[in-house]
């Protein structure tokens, strides 16, 4: 894409919050990290089938189904768009958020693909990003902007006017439901293992927003996490109930800067060629929380070969980790107590 090609940039100023200092405790894992490799660019989101095998999608469209022990890998749909968040519904059928057609419904056994979701709120979904699923079907799937696709997200971190959405589709109802507006770049879904709230990650402004779905707080909206150490992207829930944050790259100085100054540099930023705009760091971090917000695991590599972490999955005592531009799974056996 050229600079002219993008859509116009309308920067609102703000002041981003102080950056976290370096924290204390973090358990930081000793062996290096191993790798799966991929025939495509991009497992932006991992997930595990029922039968342990790994599901993750890349930018050509396909859905890879990957054995996490031989790395032996297979293709089972292209969805004909560029797949980024997966969640497997209760039914075994396969969720997958594809940045350009929408919320999508994939047959494992066949690879059909069938579009559940296009529009919501009389809009068209802009930018399908992450979903999650309670147990009783329904599904919580953000829209990470009205104004910028996924070929040029930067341009929604950068003009920071916050129209993201968080979207529910509830079993049996007549229409879509938004159930939170005014999202600064909607990025990933999780829910708790009580499934008492939704957590959805707000990458352009550092946080973790929460909806509370029972008790006396239903339906309030609140901060869960704020002011974090980088841009938060996908979430995951793990078999014990934490949460997984995937950080796709530290939090920027220039940024942070840009943010604080007159519109006119981050439009003139912006007509910039991408080759000489700023972009992540070379680094992976992942950190656990329980419900509570507490920190449980952060492990980080300053200096890594992986860049742009974007999800963090779980399984048998390691972590799956994938990327929007590398081709490969980075795999890390979990800290032991």
């Amino acid at each position: 894409m050229t600079s002219t090609d993008k859509p116009d940039l309308r920067p609102v100023a703000w002041r981003p919050p102080v950056r976290p200092g370096r924290s204390r405790g973090q358990r930081v894992p000793v062996a290096a990290p191993r790798m799966i490799p991929l025939d495509g660019v991009g497992p932006e989101h991992v997930v595990f089938d029922a039968s342990g095998q790994l599901l993750t999608g890349v930018a050509d469209g396909r859905i890879l189904r990957v054995d996490p022990h031989t790395g032996q890998v297979a293709t089972i749909a292209d969805t004909a768009g560029r797949p980024l968040g997966l969640q497997l519904m209760p039914d075994g059928g396969l969720l997958v958020c594809d940045a350009r057609r929408g919320l999508l419904r994939v047959a494992l056994d066949t690879g059909k693909c069938e579009v559940l979701l296009e529009s919501a709120g009389h809009e068209r979904l802009g930018f399908c990003s992450n979903v999650a699923v309670t147990r009783d079907g329904t599904i919580y799937v953000s829209d990470s902007s009205r104004r910028f696709g996924i070929d040029h997200w930067l341009g929604d971190l950068l003009e920071h006017s916050g129209t993201g959405r968080l979207i529910r589709i509830t079993p049996g109802a007549a229409e879509p439901e938004v159930v939170l507006d005014g999202l600064y770049f909607a990025n990933g879904v999780a829910l708790p293992a009580d499934e008492s709230f939704v957590l959805v990650a707000e990458t352009g402004a550092y946080r973790l927003t929460r909806l509370w779905l029972s008790g006396p707080q239903a339906g309030h909206r609140d901060t869960f996490l704020q002011g974090l150490p980088g841009f938060p992207d996908n979430l995951t829930t793990s078999p014990d109930g934490l949460i997984w944050i995937a950080y796709a790259a530290p939090r920027d100085p220039l940024l942070d800067w840009l943010h604080r100054t007159p519109p006119v540099l981050r439009r003139a930023l912006w007509r910039l060629p991408e080759s000489l705009q700023p972009g992540p760091r070379r680094t992976v971090r992942v950190t656990a929380v329980d419900s509570a917000g507490r920190t449980v695991h952060d492990l980080r590599w300053p200096r890594a070969s992986y860049r742009m972490a974007t999800s963090a999955c779980e399984h048998d005592g390691r972590l799956y980790i994938g990327s929007l531009v590398e081709s490969a799974v980075t795999v890390i056996d979990l800290p032991r107590d």
